[in-house]
């Protein structure tokens, strides 16, 4: 009887052990790897070390929603950095598919990776909640899971992102300098919106109300919904005006270039405005700012995923990692613009400026974006 105790006992721990080794990331304590580039969120970030796994690597981007330039430049992004001579050798089989703004599709597709067998999954979420399922799966299969941009509500996970509450915050305290400096302590402010039921549309809001709120001063707020699309911002933009008259400020989370060239059509007069890093939006702020285009450009760069695809190689070869990765928040505005620095007069409107990292090591050129495409790889 004891023996088979003993017996029972050990095939419990033996059981155990091998479905730890399968059970994903462990809590351990920092520093992580590389903390230039993997800076930790803050100070109570907890850290995640995986079970190193021999390479090369099968690596899958699970993109939701396709429908606007930003996008489209990160799919082309990932597939440039996929074959950057710095990490192309740690890569055996690259994939990119684009699901469309319907949660269970996404998750479909995250779950076909990991049934697949692939090492690690990129992903900007459609939903900030809802994952879990996939998760565990994940976990279940030692597969690293990586949301940036719109990421999960959720510690389970590595996630990549700039701090969404700190941009929308950053914007409206410039707005409101701006408005000072006029005069200004009360007026109406457009807020061109993002894409509905994300994290990063959410948060953005969140921090533009806090500082505006915070302020004591009476602000009419005009909300409208531009799915960060330079054709869509465009559009509620001009009907926004047609509609309320004329605004003291605009606030817009993204497609920032139509934002303006609604008012240009509209005669609007030049206002402040915190957008996006379109190239578009800094030409046009460089070219009127002296008009009363006072404007502040914070991007966030679809150059994250190659972050994010960074951090998930580093995180299967075993190293520790920040289970939120902080990527510092690129600025520039009215005062610092400088054609073929921080915008170029030779490239397309519709270019998001910023794609270099180099604490990363991680300076992906223009051309070499541009000259992928924005088709899945299957």
């Amino acid at each position: 009887m004891k023996a088979a105790w003993k017996w029972s006992a050990a095939l419990a721990a033996l059981t155990l052990s091998v479905s730890m080794a399968a059970a994903g990331p462990q809590v351990v304590q920092g520093p992580g790897a590389d903390p230039g580039c993997f800076a930790p969120w803050s100070d109570d970030t907890a850290y995640f070390q995986w079970e190193a796994k021999p390479g090369p690597y099968r690596i899958a981007v699970v993109n939701g929603f396709v429908g606007n330039t930003w996008r489209i430049q990160m799919i082309k992004t990932a597939k440039a950095f996929a074959e950057d001579p710095a990490i192309k050798d740690k890569i055996k089989e690259f994939k990119v598919v684009s699901t469309g703004t319907d949660a269970p599709a996404q998750l479909g597709a995250i779950e076909d990776f990991i049934n697949q067998g692939f090492d690690a999954i990129v992903t900007i979420a459609v939903s900030p909640d809802g994952f879990d399922r996939v998760i565990r799966l994940a976990d279940k299969n030692n597969v690293v899971v990586v949301p940036f941009d719109n990421v999960l509500d959720t510690d389970k996970v590595m996630q990549v992102n700039e701090d969404q509450l700190a941009m929308g915050r950053t914007w409206a305290e410039f707005l409101l300098k701006e408005l000072k400096d006029q005069g200004k302590t009360s007026g109406k402010i457009l807020e061109v919106r993002g894409l509905p039921g994300n994290s990063v549309d959410r948060d953005r809001s969140i921090g533009i109300h806090e500082v505006l709120e915070a302020s004591g001063g009476d602000w009419e707020v005009v909300q409208v919904v531009g799915n960060w699309d330079d054709g869509t911002a465009q559009k509620v933009t001009a009907d926004a005006i047609a509609v309320h008259g004329k605004f003291d400020a605009i606030a817009a989370q993204g497609g920032t270039t139509g934002v303006v060239q609604a008012m240009i059509d509209a005669e609007h007069p030049m206002v402040p405005i915190a957008g996006e890093s379109e190239n578009g939006y800094r030409k046009l702020v460089a070219k009127h700012s002296g008009d009363g285009l006072k404007g502040i450009s914070i991007g966030q760069s679809p150059g994250l995923v190659a972050i994010a695809m960074k951090a998930a190689l580093s995180a299967l070869e075993g190293n520790v990692m920040p289970q939120l990765i902080s990527v510092p928040l690129p600025v520039a505005d009215y005062s610092t613009l400088q054609d073929g620095v921080n915008y170029w007069t030779d490239l397309p409107d519709n270019f998001f400026t910023v794609n270099e990292f180099p604490p990363c090591g991680v300076n992906i050129s223009g051309p070499a974006i541009m000259s992928q495409s924005e088709a899945d790889v299957k």
